[in-house]
């Protein structure tokens, strides 16, 4: 394995399973801690450990406190120019940067204290800046498995470290593993995702890896390269993934990477980046270019179309399914008509309500909270605090928090609001 990439401040670095070992212990005895009268455990509580959060929908598991303040700072940070959302699990937050050289650059993998911003430890690796209308550099989210982060680079680099010390576990050039001379028109841009006890990697072909090797299990066929995530469910007992590619919407079986099910699905420019939206059998998918949603049903063999229409085009940035509807951005960042905020049934795609462009939120993001409030970063940095209704758009706050493009969805957790822009100005937000 390549172990050349050295943390800052290194020593000698525990073992894998030694540190594996001692992450938990640490976890038990915090928690025995809290048990007899300590201060709460709050950051491992609060958990967004990956793209999309802890239960993989853009909701968090807590609720928005009565008393959120947005416009109490906590800290700033900067993490380099990128697109990489947060990651945060056990008191830390992870996030991919570069620091802007077109040639001979870096990106570098950041863990930072969540309720401080205090730089714990960072890894870098070297890593071409890939501009393409837009700033460049890593557009993957990390994904935090107990004592195991793993994070994707805009060129390929594949890595896992200790989130504990930053020791590198192993590393993967997925430009090498897929035979690619050079890496896709935006980059690598599917974060990693945990399944049972595989990782999966999107690189035109979906690969399956062990997690605490990174050695290749399965690869499925080569499709053209794509730049969202996979998404899982079940039907009939048997787990399958759900992977929106540049071809169209593919099933794969979850035990060795065959094509189940496949439904074209393909825009004007080639590029789909989002992540299927699962719930039992039904997946619903939303690309821009005006290509609009669909909704899917899976029956363990098909895919077969619910409905499809124009009323949700989302970009790059994510749909929220809530109580039986959906909440996203419709537009493109680049070109089109003016992106608007929409709110459609779930079931049957029907247009409830529409937030024009002059409310100026431009091609934004969005998460929301167990409490049913929608966390909406603008385009221009503003977070909109929005109580999520089928009838009506009902905004109960509205606060600049950070300047530049934000086109990166934020994360909640801890009772803190997290976002950044392209330029890599990190903020939080919302707690003491």
């Amino acid at each position: 394995m390549d172990r050349s990439c050295v943390p800052a401040r290194s020593c000698r670095v525990p073992s894998h399973w030694t540190r594996r070992v001692l992450f938990r212990l640490g976890l038990f005895l915090a928690a025995a801690w809290v048990g007899t009268g300590g201060s709460p455990i709050e950051a491992e509580e609060a958990s967004w450990p990956r793209w999309l959060g802890p239960s993989y929908t853009g909701i968090s598991d807590e609720i928005l406190p009565p008393d959120f303040n947005a416009e109490a700072v906590a800290w700033r940070h900067q993490v380099g120019i990128g697109f990489s959302s947060l990651a945060i699990s056990g008191g830390r937050l992870f996030t991919l940067g570069h620091d802007g050289e077109s040639a001979g650059g870096k990106e570098t993998l950041w863990c930072l204290d969540a309720r401080s911003g205090e730089e714990l430890w960072s890894a870098d690796w070297e890593a071409p800046l890939l501009p393409n209308l837009h700033e460049g550099g890593p557009a993957a989210t990390p994904t935090v498995d107990g004592d195991q982060v793993y994070a994707l680079g805009k060129n390929g680099t594949l890595s896992c470290f200790s989130a504990s010390d930053g020791g590198l576990t192993w590393r993967r050039d997925l430009l090498a593993d897929t035979g690619r001379k050079k890496a896709p028109e935006w980059g690598f841009a599917g974060s990693p995702f945990r399944f049972r006890d595989l990782l999966i990697v999107e690189a035109g072909e979906t690969l399956a890896l062990d997690p605490d090797t990174g050695e290749i299990r399965w690869r499925s066929q080569p499709f053209r390269p794509s730049y969202g995530s996979p998404a899982f469910l079940e039907k009939d007992g048997k787990a399958f993934l759900a992977i929106l590619k540049t071809d169209g919407l593919v099933i794969l079986d979850g035990e060795n990477g065959g094509t189940v099910a496949f439904a074209p699905w393909e825009t004007s420019f080639n590029t789909n980046a989002t992540t299927p939206i699962i719930d039992g059998d039904k997946i619903f998918i939303s690309t821009g270019y005006d290509r609009g949603c669909a909704l899917f049903r899976f029956d363990g063999r098909r895919l077969i179309k619910l409905y499809e229409n124009q009323s949700l085009c989302t970009h790059m940035n994510q749909a929220v399914a809530l109580e039986g509807h959906l909440y996203g951005f419709d537009g493109t960042a680049h070109r089109g008509r003016p992106t608007e905020f929409v709110c459609l049934e779930w079931g049957r795609g029907k247009e409830r309500w529409r937030v024009s462009a002059s409310e100026g939120m431009g091609c934004g993001s969005l998460i929301a909270t167990k409490n049913g409030k929608l966390l909406i970063l603008t385009e221009k940095g503003e977070l909109v605090i929005v109580s999520a209704s089928s009838e009506s758009f009902q905004v109960t706050d509205r606060v600049q928090v950070l300047g530049g493009r934000c086109w990166t969805p934020p994360a909640f957790a801890g009772g803190r609001f997290y976002a950044r822009n392209a330029r890599g100005d990190l903020v939080c937000v919302g707690g003491p």
